[in-house]
């Protein structure tokens, strides 16, 4: 597996990316979906990396943003078929070795209550729970966790 810098308007990528949408809006109402469009993770501000397997196909994604203090983990995504595989720790390695790099002095994400996989995966990358964040609000059906770097 390779994971690259990439941007996220090529087509396989925006694939993947409307399939993270159409799973969240499965899970979660509107108003508890935080995605950030294309547009958005074109921006200066935002590295986007892209996993890719051995044949060149696009398999994961997962973007870093930089806030004023620290860095926030946006798009996560591994296809169905490759989840289980180390893609998606993969990719959390590489936004840490990014953010350190930047000198951020932490990494933050919002997620959704009914992914434990994710939640499973950010614990076990050294990601614990804290207080929402930024311009986030308290909301019944989101996780907010933080990894101190």
């Amino acid at each position: 597996m390779i994971i690259n810098t990439e941007t996220p308007d090529q087509p396989e990528v925006r694939a993947m990316l409307d399939k993270l949408d159409a799973y969240c809006a499965a899970l979660y109402p509107a108003e508890s979906n935080h995605l950030l469009g294309v547009e958005a993770l074109l921006r200066e501000e935002a590295l986007f990396l892209v996993a890719r397997d051995v044949e060149g196909k696009a398999v994961g994604c997962a973007a870093l943003v930089r806030r004023d203090g620290y860095g926030e983990v946006k798009r996560m995504y591994v296809d169905e078929a490759r989840r289980g595989l180390g893609a998606g720790n993969k990719l959390l390695e590489h936004l840490t070795m990014f953010a350190r790099m930047a000198g951020l002095p932490s990494l933050m994400l919002e997620t959704g209550i009914h992914q434990p996989e994710a939640i499973r995966l950010y614990e076990r990358a050294g990601f614990v729970r804290r207080a929402p964040f930024g311009d986030y609000q308290p909301d019944p059906l989101s996780l907010f966790m933080e990894k101190r770097l």
